[in-house]
């Protein structure tokens, strides 16, 4: 049972986390600055470096808290809980500001000096063992390789979300999504399971 210190502390980690979060969304890694971030959190800069050690830390913490903001809310398994990750990503997008500050760090950080495909391959290795459930229980062709078709999904939902930006400022990131699952679920779900799986916002979890 965490004690009070550590459940302050935890309670502290999140509100730096929330605050860069914030602030990278609005204004990128080189133009914000910690001062910046601990104001709107209304915490000390010791409070950032204990937790995150640095800026580059705490980018690095927000770029590896995505799957975190879409995870918990899913009670799917296999291919539709592959699916169901990238629609609830799609929404949230629009509205969740640590998802947003992280697939913006994620893709700008060759700009600030970093590169580090980390946050991406912690996407591939989840959406792999999704799929593994889905091959475990017979919901994947014959010859559908896991490995390359979560890569294809990370990639794609990587620049589906820049090409979405640019054009409406991502208000018709799920129409792409789901343009996406219509195009590639026929190639991929076995034929007992292809009319089963639901693509749409109507599969989106009670907010």
């Amino acid at each position: 049972m965490p004690t009070a210190k550590a459940e302050q502390a935890a309670r502290t980690r999140q509100r730096v986390l929330l605050a860069a979060a914030e602030v990278f969304d609005e204004a990128g890694y080189e133009k914000a600055s910690v001062t910046q971030i601990v104001e709107r959190a209304g915490l000390t800069l010791g409070a950032l470096y204990f937790h995150f050690g640095s800026k580059q830390g705490l980018a690095e913490a927000l770029m590896n808290a995505q799957p975190t903001t879409i995870e918990p809310r899913l009670t799917s398994t296999g291919l539709q809980r592959l699916v169901d990750i990238t629609l609830v990503w799609a929404d949230r997008m629009k509205r969740d500001p640590v998802l947003r500050a992280g697939v913006r760090l994620a893709t700008e950080q060759g700009s600030h000096g970093m590169n580090d495909a980390t946050s991406f391959e912690e996407w591939r290795t989840l959406m792999c063992s999704h799929l593994d459930v889905a091959r475990s229980s017979g919901e994947l062709r014959d010859g559908v390789d896991t490995d390359r078709l979560a890569r294809f999904v990370v990639g794609a939902c990587t620049g589906m979300q820049i090409y979405s930006d640019l054009a409406t400022k991502r208000d018709d990131l799920m129409e792409r999504v789901c343009d996406m699952w219509d195009l590639l679920l026929p190639s991929i779900a076995s034929e007992a399971v292809l009319r089963d799986i639901h693509v749409g916002p109507t599969r989106l979890p009670a907010q």
